[in-house]
């Protein structure tokens, strides 16, 4: 077998292929004796038929399929002991390749066109300049979590009367004259809110009311015609909304009132640990901090943006084999076809440009991903789904054991990588550019993303 490139510019080359016979005649005379060993022909006891029989059946296609997987382990092999940077996979030369016959060659030669990766050079200095920007956590910010920290361990209560917010409960029964009608609706369950109720006459009648207290109210009036809230109150058919012009009586059951918590030692441990928070001032300093951590992950992804676009700019135009690598992305996928690549390809290269320009930097200043980075992506990945949860306390070694469940999943590992790839390669970029941190408030910082 003999397997050469020849380069057609900085970016594309061609990869030949010649196999003979002798590189594969034993492995095809190796997979006919298997099938030999398993083939079930009529006239023939199992494992006894003639090989050459089976070499009539089924050498062509065995032939093939060994050629096939000779050329795909031999393009993988010289690829990677020769030190071509190739871009996607090699794809079949058009104009060069002939067509193959099984049939009658004995020897084969194959052509395939590879893209090349341009040299990239991306240098730093602290004429570049960036901005880091940091969300102001103000005293607004802080209210609106601390009172979310109170909602969310907050309770329900049964009360005697009725406010806009409660939830009440009773049975539903439509009037004729004053009285329920015959053969009219009735709901045994009925719920309502009455900060829903859109009309104010009709929601005033609800306020103050106390259970067994019974309330004349016009549904359709209530919620100014709105078919939907209408049928889910009555339970009935959207249809039947539009011809009810009735009364209901409501007979209050049951009202329930939703409770917060009270800002006192019990939500303090609660939130933070048992006696890690003892004051009002404790909690809205702790809740500042912690809002802060939160918000860090954003400012990075801002900085990572800006971050990219320096890179990209730096690093200027740079050529690549577009027409072999158009052939490479539609033969890599059934759903990309001549014309949806032709559409994302300019976003599809940048997007190469820029983990080109990443691998360059990370080798060419011994930047290294090492495990311990690895490991503490997950443990900030772990530690950003507890707080998620609203648990901002727990202990280390079950927030370890989380991490470390994360870097056994497949499907994570990947993401981690990058992950650590982005703050290797920030902490990099802070210490050779000059950056400046700037606070802006909230809605200034979101308008960055606009």
């Amino acid at each position: 077998m003999n397997i050469s490139h020849e380069s057609n510019d900085a970016v594309s080359g061609i990869i030949k292929l010649k196999i003979e016979k002798k590189d594969y005649e034993a492995q095809v005379d190796k997979n006919l004796r298997q099938y030999r060993q398993k083939a079930a022909i009529p006239g023939f006891r199992k494992g006894m038929v003639p090989l050459g029989v089976i070499r009539k059946m089924y050498g062509k296609y065995v032939l093939a399929d060994v050629i096939n997987k000779l050329v795909s382990e031999s393009l993988v092999n010289y690829i990677d002991t020769s030190g071509l940077k190739v871009l996607g996979q090699p794809v079949p030369n058009q104009a060069d390749q002939k067509p193959i016959d099984f049939d009658t060659e004995e020897d084969f030669e194959f052509f395939f066109d590879i893209a090349l990766a341009p040299i990239i050079s991306v240098k730093l200095t602290k004429e570049d300049k960036l901005t880091r920007y940091q969300v102001n956590v103000d005293e607004k910010m802080v209210d609106k979590q601390i009172d979310t920290y109170c909602r969310n361990f907050g309770t329900y209560e049964i009360v005697d009367d009725v406010e806009p917010t409660d939830l009440v409960k009773g049975a539903l029964a439509e009037l004729e004259e004053g009285r329920p009608k015959e053969g009219g609706i009735l709901v045994e369950s009925a719920v309502l809110m009455p900060q829903y109720i859109k009309d104010e006459t009709e929601r005033a009648k609800f306020i103050g009311a106390g259970r067994h207290d019974e309330v004349v109210f016009n549904p359709k009036t209530a919620y100014q015609d709105s078919t939907a809230e209408i049928a889910s109150l009555l339970q009935i058919d959207r249809e039947a909304v539009e011809t009810l012009t009735s009364d209901f009586r409501f007979e209050v059951q049951e009202i329930t009132r939703f409770k917060p918590a009270e800002l006192n030692q019990e939500l303090f441990d609660k939130l933070f640990g048992e006696g890690v928070v003892s004051s009002e001032e404790e909690c809205r300093e702790k809740t500042g901090i912690i809002m802060r951590e939160q918000l860090q992950p954003q400012s990075d992804y801002k900085f990572w943006l800006d971050v990219r676009a320096l890179l990209l700019e730096k690093a200027g135009d740079i050529s690549f084999a577009d027409e072999i690598l158009k052939r490479w992305l539609v033969s890599t996928d059934e759903k990309n076809t001549p014309e949806k690549v032709e559409a994302e390809y300019p976003v599809m290269m940048e997007n190469i440009k820029f983990q080109m320009i990443k691998k360059q930097l990370l080798e060419d200043n011994g930047l290294n991903i090492e495990e311990s980075d690895m490991e503490a992506c997950a443990v900030q990945v772990a530690k950003s789904l507890y707080a998620q949860h609203g648990l901002f306390s727990v202990p280390d070694d079950l927030v370890m054991q989380y991490a470390r469940g994360l870097l056994k999943k497949k499907e994570m590992v990947e993401s981690l990588i990058e992950r650590a790839i982005e703050q290797k390669l920030t902490a990099w970029i802070e210490e050779e550019t000059e950056v400046t941190v700037k606070d802006v408030p909230m809605d200034e910082f979101e308008k960055l993303f606009a």
